[in-house]
């Protein structure tokens, strides 16, 4: 396919990723702090792993029930309507933070906030789809938004940490994102958006999101995406908790875990646009799996001493698997069916955001010990890693996206 022939990006085209690359970074600030914030959240009411875990479970339910529920509204109702809505709401959430105090009135504005970002994400995974000329560029796209989301994800427990610090409170991280949030707001408004690439139209309502799920695919994909998901909140949610009151060698390196583990991720999201250009994404998840498997059962096995160094560096192996699984399940679908196809992958990325750290933090309430924590997470991965060599082996995907790149993306007449 050549690239005279591959459709020409319109003038507004830089600047309309260059909102979506913010949003990331907007909502990743609030969504990646919790682990950060959990200790403290245990401190001021006094609660246990598992019920102070449910600022995860609710942000993650509500992203969830929007994934699901709604996806099909940026199909329905256009991409530029369905992100400034999502927009709106988690703007008016987190803005709501500064009102009370209250660990009940908390989750409900988690949540709200929550399926805010499932709607605006799912129009914003749409839009990079319409926005790409094939499915190779698809993930390489994918990969730098994550990028965005990853810097974010470093900004929002660094700055919860220095706040915390200097004796304000942790609630100023959602005050500033909703600030942030409304002059996405505005951006969105203003600019014009290109017209949405979509053939004829697929049924987009829930009965369509239900149909589609049971595609093999999607559930491949989207088994593939919570497994990923368990293995990385094992680090940003828990790690904090885990490492709390470490006092060996280095010990002063363990309230920056989380912040080293997001600026290797962030680091290997923008490498990993250049390493899928050079191998193929079934290579690069197999290795990448592998050694993601290595640094979690080094931890488990090493203890505390040896996971200040292994649990951090699974950041930089991590970097690039969520945007790949995400952007590849995605491209099997028609363009008409990708907010779709986005949402119901990011129900199955937010029901394993919900599940696995619920259970990590009941196994490790159980015991007594938040290194189980740490195990669960390295099982996640071991299955993930399994399901990699069976990819790079069988190679299942081939034929369904060279089919889509030559029906979505091939040369126009």
């Amino acid at each position: 396919m050549a690239d005279r022939d591959e459709p020409r990006a319109t003038p507004g085209t830089a600047f309309i990723k260059a909102l979506i690359f913010l949003m990331f970074a907007t909502f990743a600030m609030t969504t990646d702090s919790v682990g950060t914030i959990i200790p403290r959240i245990i401190d001021e009411f006094r609660l246990g792993m598992t019920a102070a875990g449910s600022f995860q479970y609710a942000t993650m339910s509500g992203i969830a029930f929007s994934a699901l529920a709604l996806g099909f509204l940026a199909d329905r109702f256009g991409h530029q309507r369905t992100i400034v809505g999502g927009l709106t709401l988690f703007c008016v959430a987190s803005a709501s933070f500064a009102t009370g105090h209250d660990f009940l009135f908390f989750v409900a504005l988690l949540f709200a906030s929550g399926v805010g970002i499932g709607i605006f994400k799912a129009g914003a995974l749409a839009l990079i789809g319409d926005l790409s000329r094939s499915t190779r560029e698809h993930s390489r796209t994918m990969n730098l938004v994550e990028g965005f989301f990853g810097i974010g994800a470093m900004i929002g427990p660094a700055l919860v940490t220095y706040l915390v610090v200097h004796g304000a409170s942790w609630k100023w991280i959602y005050l500033l994102a909703a600030m942030l949030c409304l002059l996405l707001i505005i951006g969105c408004l203003a600019l014009r958006f290109p017209p949405e690439q979509h053939g004829q139209k697929a049924k987009q309502d829930l009965r369509g999101a239900t149909r589609l799920l049971r595609d093999p695919f999607a559930i491949g994909f989207g088994v593939a995406l919570m497994l990923y998901v368990g293995a990385e909140a094992a680090v940003y949610v828990w790690a904090p908790t885990y490492f709390r009151g470490y006092d060996g060698a280095q010990a002063w390196l363990a309230p920056y875990v989380v912040a080293i583990f997001f600026l290797l991720r962030a680091v290997g999201r923008f490498v990993g646009a250049w390493l899928l250009a050079t191998l193929s994404w079934s290579t690069v998840l197999l290795v990448c799996t592998v050694a993601i498997v290595v640094c979690f059962w080094a931890a488990v096995v090493g203890g505390r001493a040896v996971a200040l160094y292994t649990i951090p560096a699974t950041g930089l192996f991590m970097s690039v698997l969520y945007p790949t699984i995400n952007s590849t399940g995605i491209s099997c679908f028609a363009r008409a069916q990708h907010g779709m196809a986005a949402g119901i992958l990011l129900f199955f990325t937010c029901l394993s955001a919900v599940l696995a750290p619920l259970a990590m933090a009941a196994l490790s309430d159980a015991n007594r010990d938040p290194t189980y924590a740490i195990a669960l997470g390295a099982g996640f991965a071991t299955l993930l890693a399994m399901m990699c060599l069976l990819n790079r082996l069988f190679d299942p995907v081939a034929a369904r996206l060279a089919a889509r790149d030559a029906a979505d993306y091939g040369a126009k007449a």
